[in-house]
């Protein structure tokens, strides 16, 4: 059975491969991401993170559960690719304002 996640996180996991200015759609103009031990806030900065990590890595990111907690939306995704550690779950920590990711925290 496939995961019913909200619109915007659903668009992140199937933008994740398009070109940065389609990815970043899903955020919102002022959104934080957190991933890897650094901060990047804003969509220019969002933009650099997703274009740094497609160049370094080829990967694949398939999400398999989903739950709410503390406002949060939680997705743990499998992510196999040409990194240390491969393949490895991820859990992807979500808080939606205005159908808009506002914040994006990424944790092994």
């Amino acid at each position: 059975m496939a995961l019913q996640l909200p619109k915007p996180i659903a668009t992140y996991f199937t933008a994740d491969k398009a070109d940065p200015q389609t990815f970043a759609q899903c955020f919102a103009e002022d959104a934080i991401v957190k991933d890897e031990g650094h901060t990047y806030t804003g969509l220019a900065a969002i933009k650099r993170w997703r274009t740094e990590a497609q160049t370094k890595y080829i990967y694949t990111s398939e999400p398999f559960a989903a739950t709410e907690k503390d406002g949060k939306t939680i997705i743990t995704s499998r992510v196999t690719g040409n990194f240390p550690g491969s393949p490895i779950d991820l859990r992807y920590f979500f808080t939606l304002e205005d159908n808009k990711i506002a914040s994006l925290e990424i944790i092994v």
